[in-house]
């Protein structure tokens, strides 16, 4: 097995950290930024894949043959950095800031539009890309090994990683209860409830060979439907765009179905709970909100517009529900919080203290992140940061001590983020994102470019923070060292700031960005909050419907919240008022198909809970199907991106009649 080498035989890697498991969490990470890339662009919604890499990571190495058998630890390695690869479009903003700042309108902002340079996107993403991963370091101690939260996507991928090496599976409650007392207790995954199945392991050990192959099947077919489906529907348009309810509505209101695998696979990892709560946001707002608005003149323009449609009306009503929510979810996380500080206060005067952390930690020094590198780390983050930021925007942009400010504001938003995510297994960046946003109103009043720039540094540091505290999750219940994982989150970050500004440089040449194809939703709603903190104006009645939206929601957040608390297993049947926005945010034919694809999900883990025997290991199976119609259409994208590029498009608009397809013409 070939290791990294340190130039300080003093200072030796951890063991995990090997060239293989670093090189395939890469390449991994790599077809899930595309990918990630693609549907941000699409939809706005960005997934970590964590237990995907892990999957797909665990049948590559098997593949490959080695002197030594690829450990459970080194897939946490391969994962961690393959998520750290993956999500960094969400982080650097490709999928959101920066499209915006392309919107700007020198009448309603006072500056024109800003449209990066590949060397540009280049250094803002540097500014931004290794600061939430310092920060997470410091943070480890305090929500993993002391308080112990569940943080439940890494247990279920630590659960998954155990089960795919033949170890005991993980009971993540007990895991958690044994730790202090906490009065969190998170509702756990189906994924998790079902992995983590006694008979699971016993079933899928028993023929390793079997089990490789029929996964490799499996992934396969999965990824070939997909990808000859999204083919075809790239030279025939309509096949992504099928008019179900009738010609009319689907040309006028947007309501047409996408039959794409891709979003099916989505909903079968997103799990039914959370696709039907976005259809519930669908309905309410495509089916009751998008009329009403265009039938009573407050959204004269085309339903497609986000400028004076129905679509940028009813993104209003979405931007009150995700701050509304936000803001309720983080007050426990806020109030918790306070009190641990308060108990930390407390114990600093007992002489005991240290001795009783130091006993906590089960990790030798030499598998931790020192001190020094955090401090020296945060320290580079911030100045370096600053400096790239203001060689990119100019002080016109944002001042650099309000870039600094920023950094400030980020480390606090991605202190609550964290435990956000640690208890409920979501992590707000979006409603920590416009908090940034509402205090630069004040710091730097009327500059719409420092608002959107400010909330997009505080979004990273959160994004950042909670994706490595959920791989440290995954590490520490495998006993991984902390020190390799935060090698494989700067080494993936790194690469990926590269590719991300390569890949969203592609997309910009081939497509105008936002678009039919890519209509970019989530750069909406940074420009319009943006927008409307600068010049307080709001479209007609949308400012009553915001404010019902918005109390609605924050009633719901509260019951959710406390239910969650409460460990009550209906919980996860409340509406999630993220999901319920982002129903609002995209076009039917995306949240239908998801709900597809939740519905199958449902469905097929029902059967499992209730079978006994060698079935129980299609548990797996339908995480790697789901994996391969995403992977499929997202790797067959870069193909007709280089397609587009090439100036080869549409075959044919049979079926299309004008208006329907987002390619063709009206």
């Amino acid at each position: 097995m070939v290791r990294l080498n340190l130039a300080h035989p003093s200072e030796v890697l951890p063991e995990e950290l090997t060239a293989r498991a670093i090189f395939m969490g890469l390449a991994i990470g790599c077809l899930l930024c595309f990918t990630n890339l693609y549907f941000g662009l699409q939809t706005g919604w960005i997934s970590m894949m964590s237990l995907q890499s892990a999957l797909m990571g665990y049948l590559l190495a098997r593949m490959i043959p080695s002197v030594s058998p690829f450990t459970p630890q080194e897939n946490v390695i391969l994962q961690t950095t393959a998520v750290a690869t993956g999500t960094m479009p969400l982080a650097a903003g490709f999928v959101g800031i920066i499209p915006a700042l392309g919107l700007l309108d020198a009448k309603k902002d006072g500056q024109g539009p800003m449209v990066l340079s590949w060397p540009s996107t280049i250094a803002w993403s540097c500014a931004i890309a290794f600061f939430g991963v310092f920060l997470a370091a410091p943070l480890r101690k305090q929500v993993i090994i002391k308080e112990q939260l569940v943080f439940p996507s890494g247990t279920a991928t630590a659960q998954l990683i155990a089960v795919l090496h033949g170890e005991q599976p993980i009971d993540a409650q007990k895991s958690h209860m044994q730790g202090q007392d906490n009065e969190y207790v998170a509702v756990p995954t189906d994924e998790a409830e079902t992995i983590s199945h006694p008979q699971t392991i016993e079933d899928i050990s028993d023929s390793p060979d079997g089990r490789i192959e029929h996964s490799w099947q499996t992934l396969g077919w999965s990824f070939t439907l997909s990808g000859c489906l999204t083919l075809l529907a790239y030279f025939f348009p309509i096949v992504f765009s099928i008019p179900l309810f009738g010609r009319y509505l689907a040309r006028e209101w947007l309501w047409s179905f996408s039959p794409s695998l891709s979003y099916v696979g989505q909903g079968i990892i997103m799990g039914f709970p959370t696709t039907l709560s976005m259809n519930m946001g669908m309905i309410v707002g495509w089916a009751v909100l998008s009329p009403i608005a265009k039938h009573a003149g407050w959204a004269p323009g085309p339903v497609s517009s986000m400028s004076d449609g129905a679509r940028g009306w009813i993104l209003w009503v979405a931007l009150a529900i995700m701050c509304a929510e936000s803001a309720v979810s983080l007050l426990p996380v806020i109030a918790e919080l306070a009190r641990m500080i308060k108990l930390s206060l407390a114990n600093a005067n007992h002489d005991s203290s240290s001795h009783t952390s130091a006993d906590e930690e089960t990790e030798s020094p030499e598998r931790l992140v020192p001190t020094s590198w955090t401090i020296a780390g945060i320290t580079a983050s911030v100045l370096g940061g600053t400096v790239l930021v203001w060689v990119v925007f100019g002080s016109e942009g944002i001042k650099p001590w309000a870039t600094i400010v920023s950094f400030a504001i980020g480390s606090v938003l991605a202190l609550l983020g964290v435990r956000a995510l640690g208890e409920t297994d979501l992590n707000p960046v979006s409603g920590l994102g416009k908090v940034a946003q509402l205090a630069f109103a004040l710091l730097q009043p009327g500059n719409v470019i420092a608002n959107i720039i400010a909330g997009g540094v505080a979004e990273a540091g959160a994004q950042q923070a909670g994706d490595l505290m959920q791989d440290l999750k995954t590490g520490h219940i495998l006993h991984a060292s902390p020190r390799a994982q935060f090698f494989g989150q700067l080494i993936g970050s790194a690469l990926s700031i590269v590719v991300s500004a390569t890949a969203y440089s592609l997309y910009v040449r081939a497509y105008s960005i936002p678009s039919a194809n890519f209509p970019a939703p989530t750069a909406y709603v940074w420009l319009n909050l943006a927008r409307l903190l600068r010049n307080n104006s709001l479209p007609p009645m949308s400012g009553r419907f915001m404010l019902c939206f918005g109390l609605g929601a924050a009633i719901v957040a509260a019951i959710k919240v406390s239910a969650v608390r409460r460990g009550f297993p209906w919980a996860k049947w409340i509406p999630s008022g993220v999901a319920f926005a982002i129903g609002f945010l995209n076009a039917p034919s995306f949240s239908i198909a998801r709900l597809i694809g939740g519905v199958i999900s449902e469905i097929w883990y029902r059967r499992v809970r209730h079978q006994g025997g060698g079935k129980s290991s299609n548990s797996i199976l339908i995480i790697i199907m789901a994996s391969g119609f995403v992977l499929g259409e997202g790797v067959v994208s870069i193909i007709g991106l280089l397609l587009k590029t090439a100036g080869i498009g549409v075959i044919s608009c049979w079926g299309c009649s004008g208006g329907i397809c987002p390619t063709c013409p009206a």
